[in-house]
C-alpha cells in the first residue's frame, strides 16, 4: 500500500482531511485485494476520525482491527482511550488519555491539533450549557489547572467571583448584518404594488 497520501495533510497539519484518505485508501485496498492489516497506520486512521468529531466511525474501525494489531500498537490502544473518553462523554479523561501516552513523532502534530480543538468545543459547550460554573468544573472541562483555565475564560469575557469560585458565562452575541441589495427592493416593490392594484 501507499500511504504517501498522507505525508502531505500531517505535514501541513491538513488533519481534517485524513479520515477521508485512509478510508478511500482502505476501500482501494479492499478491492483490489491487497493485504494491508500489518502495514496500516491504523492509529493514524483512528485519530483522524477522532478529529472529525466522527466517533461512530472510529468505533466501527476499532472494531474491525484484528486484535493480534491491537496488542502488537500500544500507540494505537493509546488512540483508542481517546476515543472511549470521548464515546462516554468523560470530558476531563479525554485530556487524561492525550498526555497520558508518548506520542511517536509522527502523531505528536495530530494529537496536540485534536487538544487544542477538543477545548475549543469544550469551551463552546460551557459557552451553550452554562450561565455560571465553578471554576473547578471548569478546568475539568478545559483540561487545565483552575489558574490556566480561570484566565482561560476571564481573556474570553467571563468573570469570576473570588469568593464563591463561580464563574458567570458571557454569552457571546452574534452579529447578523442584513443588506438589502437594490434588486431585492426592486422586487419587493413590485411585489407590494402587485398586492396593492
Amino acid at each position: 500500500m501507499d500511504f504517501s497520501l498522507l505525508t502531505e495533510p500531517l505535514a501541513s497539519k491538513s488533519y481534517e482531511k485524513i479520515a477521508d484518505i485512509c478510508d478511500n485508501l482502505l476501500l482501494q485496498a479492499a478491492a483490489e485485494g491487497v493485504a494491508y492489516q500489518d502495514q496500516w497506520p491504523y492509529a493514524i486512521h483512528l485519530l483522524g476520525h477522532i478529529y472529525a468529531d466522527d466517533i461512530n466511525s472510529a468505533r466501527f474501525l476499532w472494531k474491525s482491527i484484528p486484535s493480534a494489531i491491537k496488542e502488537s500498537q500500544p500507540e494505537l490502544v493509546a488512540a483508542w482511550k481517546i476515543g472511549q473518553k470521548l464515546w462516554t462523554r468523560d470530558y476531563g479523561a479525554v485530556y487524561e488519555a492525550i498526555h497520558g501516552f508518548d506520542w511517536s513523532q509522527e502523531i505528536q502534530g495530530l494529537v496536540a491539533a485534536f487538544s487544542e480543538l477538543y477545548t475549543k468545543r469544550m469551551f463552546q459547550l460551557l459557552l451553550s450549557a452554562y450561565s455560571t460554573i465553578s471554576i473547578q468544573d471548569t478546568a475539568l472541562f478545559l483540561g487545565m489547572n483552575e489558574d490556566d483555565a480561570t484566565n482561560y475564560v476571564l481573556r474570553r469575557g467571563w468573570v469570576v467571583d473570588p469568593a464563591s469560585r463561580m464563574l458567570t458565562v458571557k454569552k457571546q452575541t452574534i452579529v447578523t448584518e442584513q443588506k438589502l441589495d437594490a434588486t431585492k427592493l426592486q422586487r419587493l416593490t413590485e411585489y407590494v404594488f402587485h398586492l396593492e392594484h
